[in-house]
């Protein structure tokens, strides 16, 4: 009784230990081009490997200005406060940048070919502008010493012109 319902066949049901039939057609997989003059055996070739490896780069070095935004989004979400979460981003975005740029060798090692030295280049500008942006945080927050009363103590510091409060200039 088990022989016959294992023999039984289904409409829906392919049989995979036979040849398939010369109509029945499969379509290649994602990915894989057969050209003509081409084996089955021969999937990839140097040129497909080799661009690759030059679009896996081009994607190391773009990295940093593809955080550019988004670090522009926490350094508005954090506000201009002295408190830890603003402090802690801005540390966080200076040190991460910085150590990315004593890297590059590292991060480039293993890249090869006529770019590499422009995908460098562009690699330590995008972090140059993530270090950039994180400076300016700290200048808007009133990290950096930028008047010379911030660092000498009998020099006056420097007095407000104005004051504005609720819209409305208190002169």
């Amino acid at each position: 009784m088990a022989s016959k319902s294992t023999t039984k066949k289904f409409k829906w049901s392919m049989e995979t230990t036979t040849k398939p039939r010369s109509d029945m057609q499969l379509t290649s997989p994602p990915g894989f081009n057969l050209s003509v003059g081409q084996s089955h055996n021969e999937v990839a070739k140097d040129e497909d490997q080799s661009r690759l490896i030059i679009k896996k780069s081009w994607d190391i070095a773009l990295a940093p200005i593809k955080q550019v935004p988004m670090n522009l989004l926490f350094m508005y979400m954090s506000g201009n406060s002295i408190s830890i979460f603003p402090i802690m981003m801005v540390g966080m975005m200076l040190i991460r940048q910085i150590k990315a740029l004593f890297s590059t060798t590292a991060t480039f090692k293993l890249i090869e070919g006529t770019q590499a030295g422009g995908q460098k280049f562009v690699f330590f500008l995008g972090n140059l502008v993530n270090i950039g942006l994180a400076l300016y945080k700290c200048h808007s927050m009133g990290l950096l010493p930028t008047h010379t009363s911030d660092w000498l103590a009998f020099v006056e510091p420097q007095s407000r012109l104005e004051n504005y409060g609720g819209g409305i200039s208190l002169l």
